[in-house]
């Protein structure tokens, strides 16, 4: 009984060291936000994990364009409220027609129409492109003098409503023109006072777009075309240069954080930091108990003497 005692006693001093180990790196570390450092760092390892939150709850909402209104000229601007930090996406019938960042409470974008009747609904996408609910939707319609005239109107589209790269580094993004007659002319602002991209493209389809952003940050990026009837087609998306923080993280005794859209970061280099303490406190508690075992012998011995 009194080594199991003595062996209970040294398991908890080793326990207390390991916790006071962790305590201490956890304390002396602080929490940044993802992407707020420059990488590669040199003299230093660390790993961040992202553990998803959940997706928005919030829907935004269309205040411009209102419903029923008739328009003879594309594109039209597209504005409304929604939850700050969130991506927005535009939809007309269902295709998608343009993003835009919601920034203070709100957002607007400049987008396409389709001859005819337009749906247009708004939705929402956190940093992990998870959907919210859907805004309400605005119907309007587009009487396209050049569809009646030519019979084929030029679109440009996107499998990207989001792209980014790290800042230095080539963004490339595919675009997709169809319907018209070639050939097409495409130019493509960046969004970050660099000068306008321009491009002849013969045929229809895929075309990539290169660019690279010499800073951080996150800028709208517009897409024009037209055809050789002169028909026109636009969209607008999001550019994002890496290294700019979405939010911040509590920095202190915890080394896990919270960005604005619900998402936890975990830093893991304080604890890959601490292992070798880790590992001598466990050995030191081991050593203890092997001295207060030997201890307990001797003395049982001497009593029995």
């Amino acid at each position: 009984m009194g080594m199991g005692k003595y062996a209970a006693n040294s398991r908890n001093i080793a326990a207390v060291l390991l916790c006071g180990v962790v305590a201490c790196f956890a304390l002396a570390t602080p929490v940044h936000a993802l992407g707020s450092q420059q990488n590669p760092q040199s003299s230093s390892v660390g790993l961040e994990g992202t553990v998803p939150g959940a997706a928005p709850t919030q829907a935004a909402t269309i205040g411009v364009p209102t419903n029923g209104q008739v328009f003879t000229s594309s594109p039209i601007t597209v504005s409304g409220l929604c939850k700050t930090g969130l991506l927005v996406k535009i939809f007309s019938n269902n295709i998608f027609v343009g993003s835009a960042l919601c920034t203070n409470g709100s957002f607007s974008l400049k987008v396409d129409l389709f001859s005819g009747r337009n749906d247009l609904i708004a939705r929402v996408y956190d940093n992990l492109d998870q959907q919210g609910p859907d805004s309400n939707t605005v119907s309007v319609t587009f009487n396209d003098a050049q569809f009646a005239q030519f019979g084929s109107h030029i679109t440009i589209s996107s499998t990207y409503a989001r792209k980014g790269a790290n800042p230095g580094e080539t963004l490339s993004w595919p675009f997709i023109i169809s319907g018209g007659t070639g050939p097409y002319a495409l130019s493509v602002d960046w969004g970050d006072g660099k000068p306008v991209d321009l491009k002849s493209v013969s045929f229809p389809g895929s075309v990539t777009m290169d660019h690279v952003y010499a800073q951080a940050g996150v800028y709208t990026v517009t897409v024009k075309g037209t055809d050789a009837n002169n028909t026109s087609a636009y969209l607008q998306v999001v550019g994002v240069a890496n290294g700019q923080a979405s939010g911040s993280v509590s920095s202190g005794s915890s080394t896990t954080g919270t960005t604005p859209n619900g998402q936890t970061i975990v830093v893991w280099e304080p604890l890959l930091g601490a292992i070798p303490i880790i590992l001598i406190a466990f050995w030191l508690g081991r050593r203890h108990e092997l001295y207060t075992i030997r201890k307990s012998l001797e003395n049982s011995r001497e009593q029995i003497v």
